[in-house]
């Protein structure tokens, strides 16, 4: 099953944290030598204070953020990016400096870059997995900073966020399983069917975006049909939703596939199923943030930027996409 391809903000749009800024001046009074000079009986001149020019600051329409991910305050998954979303495009040429002004810190020192998504997106990704527990915070400052097409941004946005349990899924498309761990502890085995062969699911890498108790799943929204009767109509509420792509890739139970395995592998439109108890318990599990990782399945990876599947880049693909480069997280 699956809804259609939209924005990750439906769930994940976040209000930014505004940085408070403030610019305080006073007047500077004159030297007391002009009492002196007129308590000696001497003549007394004026002071004179050299007036320092303002600072000029650049104007211009302002530069936005749409949103700033995971939300303040949140606790996630191991592979969790830091994703900041645009509300105009950024201009090639302004990259390696906007990328400058946004500082990544972290409680342990971890490697990894930033990585543009277009020109309206760009993500910060650790080179491997965040280690659980660590303590993170973003610092957009922003602040007369050029988006290099006439805009400037006007104030800064701070995020911080937490790793939480390290949760991982891998799913089996050919062994029809789901195998879930927590902090290295044994696997939990879940039985599941995957994609068919006409609608298979994406292989690699997604991170969970969001989880929803119910969502409203129709054929239509996808692309797959508006026809209702035909043979892949489908117009459904579904319980225990874990959202991996903004394509619409979910897993979750299906009312037309109560019993998943290999003895009912009929395949699903891309989606994962599982049983209903297993749905519920393992949406109970997952968060955002946390890695679900597909293999067998005859589809490419999804693309980075289908959802949070920045892992299915390698880290010198990662790194061609970004116009500062590697770095370390500042102290935190």
């Amino acid at each position: 099953m699956g809804r259609g391809k939209g924005g990750i903000g439906i769930a994940l749009l976040v209000s930014a944290v505004l940085a408070g800024t403030s610019a305080c001046g006073g007047n500077a009074s004159a030297s007391d030598d002009s009492k002196n000079g007129a308590a000696k009986g001497g003549s007394s001149a004026k002071a004179t204070v050299s007036a320092k020019p303002s600072p000029t600051h650049p104007t211009g329409p302002p530069m936005l953020l749409e949103s700033i991910a995971p939300m303040d305050k949140a606790t996630v998954g191991v592979a969790m990016p830091i994703s900041v979303v645009f509300s105009n495009p950024v201009a090639a040429k302004a990259h390696a400096n906007v990328e400058k002004h946004l500082k990544v810190s972290a409680s342990v020192p971890t490697n990894g870059a930033w990585h543009w998504m277009g020109n309206q997106r760009v993500d910060w990704r650790p080179e491997h997995y965040w280690k659980s527990g660590t303590k993170v915070r973003i610092d957009a400052d922003l602040k007369y900073v050029s988006n290099g097409s006439g805009r400037y941004g006007t104030h800064g946005y701070t995020h911080s966020f937490t790793i939480g349990d390290d949760v991982r899924a891998a799913v089996s498309v050919k062994g029809h399983t789901l195998k879930i761990t927590r902090n290295g502890g044994a696997p939990r085995t879940l039985s599941i069917n995957a994609g068919s062969a006409e609608y298979p699911t994406w292989n690699g890498t997604m991170a969970v975006i969001d989880k929803q108790r119910t969502v409203h799943m129709t054929s239509c929204s996808v692309g797959i049909s508006c026809t209702k009767g035909a043979p892949n109509f489908y117009d459904l509420t579904l319980p225990w939703d874990v959202h991996l792509t903004q394509s619409g890739t979910y897993v979750h139970y299906s009312t037309g596939d109560t019993n998943p395995g290999s003895g009912s592998a009929r395949g699903s439109h891309g989606c994962v199923h599982l049983s209903l108890s297993d749905a519920e318990w393992f949406y109970g599990q997952v968060k955002q943030g946390d890695p679900v990782t597909v293999t067998g399945s005859p589809r490419a990876k999804a693309s980075a930027d289908n959802g949070y599947a920045s892992f299915n880049l390698s880290w010198s693909q990662w790194l061609a996409g970004s116009a500062s480069g590697e770095q370390t997280t500042g102290a935190l």
